[in-house]
């Protein structure tokens, strides 16, 4: 199981870093995703980390702002955010799958393990 944390109120321009701790299984093999939704709209691949670290893929929109990291020693991946705008509000969620997909985060990517998502709101 994957369970998000560190969500929350932050102010434009603000940071928050994000945490995907897996629970009854080992991590480390496992390509991991970030995604967010929002209400009425389709779920959107944030970032995604290979097995190890050495490979990752961001957004268009979050590139240069977000930075995926992992800590297998914890059995956890971050998402650090910094210059949050308002259009990064959303409930974030992570997941798993065998492969490093890069960009492809669609059903095909074989994403599984959802957790429960964590809020983050940037006020406007």
């Amino acid at each position: 199981q994957l369970v998000e944390s560190g969500g929350g109120l932050v102010q434009p321009g603000g940071s928050l870093r994000l945490s995907c701790a897996a629970s009854g299984f080992t991590l480390d093999r496992w390509a991991v995703g970030w995604f967010r939704q929002t209400p009425g709209k389709e779920r959107e691949g944030v970032s995604s980390i290979s097995p190890g670290g050495g490979a990752t893929n961001y957004v268009d929109s979050v590139k240069g702002r977000f930075t995926i990291s992992r800590d297998d020693a914890k059995n956890t991946v971050y998402l650090h955010m910094n210059s949050l705008k308002p259009e990064d509000t959303a409930v974030y969620y992570c997941a798993r799958t065998t492969y490093y997909r890069g960009a492809n985060y669609g059903p095909e990517a074989g994403y599984t393990g959802w957790g429960p998502g964590t809020q983050v709101t940037v006020p406007s």
